[in-house]
């Protein structure tokens, strides 16, 4: 094209990766414009890794969640449980030849090699999806299992990131205590979760992951043991703040300052309500919590 330097458009595996990393963040504008915004307080050189974090585990829940399941119903020969076998298998194939030509696995595989983490976080993750499709009920020990491997490796993995693309140097304590914070984080988020999706859950997938608790059986009492164990778990988190990397910090304070919020309304919300309504903060809210994470420097 006459007057178009095309020495500088990216090509090939380049170009390839572009469009991947696109793919990624249109699955986080798809299903959670929540999440989207707050990865925007995310510094430039972190934000598109997470990203491409979330976009494989999006579609990993969306195969175990329902999507797979009505695409059978419609007709389609999928088996979910087989589906997610093939998708791990693909993501350990990625991780070795650095493409992939599912372009939300080629996004995640470049991003784990490149930050240095890979089975060792993604089995866990794995094995927690696939507990969807086997496992409706939970005692404490499987529960446990399950949120470290639905949800804190996922903190673990965006750690990962974080400490990449942080330009700082950690010692080995320091990263683990950020460790603990990033597993509070994600085993707070997934319990919060638990509880607004209380209903959904039981009622559309069959399932009841706390010990003893479902929808028709949830109580006031049940609703303040788990409150303030989210509330805890906030807490340790929160404590982690003045040490993570900039590059970070404000968007992780965003999510915490979200989830407190939710964490509170469920607190005020009667157990017989949610049973069968889910609990959301409001549009205007989280406006005022994103300015308030990016205009206030994390305690």
């Amino acid at each position: 094209m006459s007057g178009v330097d095309t020495t500088k458009e990216p090509t090939g595996l380049d170009q390839y990766t572009a469009a991947a990393e696109a793919a990624a963040n249109e699955v986080i504008r798809a299903y959670s414009t929540s999440f989207g915004w707050a990865t925007k307080l995310l510094s430039a050189d972190v934000r598109q890794p997470v990203r491409n974090i979330y976009a494989l585990v999006r579609v990993a829940d969306e195969i175990v969640d329902g999507s797979a399941a009505e695409a059978s119903a419609r007709g389609g020969a999928i088996n979910p449980a087989a589906a997610l076998d093939v998708y791990e298998a693909a993501v350990y194939q990625a991780l070795t030849d650095g493409f992939s030509t599912d372009l939300v696995i080629h996004a995640f595989a470049l991003t784990a090699n490149d930050c240095g983490f890979g089975r060792e976080l993604i089995e866990p993750f794995f094995a927690s999806m696939r507990a969807d499709l086997t496992q409706p009920n939970h005692d404490a020990e499987s529960l446990a299992r399950y949120i470290y491997g639905s949800a804190e490796v996922v903190g673990l993995m965006c750690l990962a990131a974080f400490l990449r693309h942080s330009g700082q140097t950690f010692t080995r304590d320091e990263k683990l205590e950020l460790a603990d914070g990033a597993r509070a984080l994600g085993s707070a988020f997934q319990k919060v979760n638990f509880l607004r999706d209380l209903a959904a859950d039981f009622n559309s997938l069959g399932r009841s992951y706390f010990p003893g608790i479902t929808a028709t059986k949830f109580t006031d009492a049940d609703r303040d043991r788990l409150v303030t164990e989210i509330d805890s778990e906030i807490t340790v988190a929160a404590r982690q703040l003045p040490n993570l990397p900039a590059n970070c910090a404000k968007a992780v304070n965003a999510a915490l300052l979200l989830f407190g919020a939710l964490n509170a309304k469920i607190a005020r919300t009667p157990a017989r309500k949610l049973a069968t309504t889910r609990i959301r903060v409001s549009d205007l809210q989280k406006a005022g919590i994103l300015i308030t994470a990016l205009t206030r420097r994390p305690a």
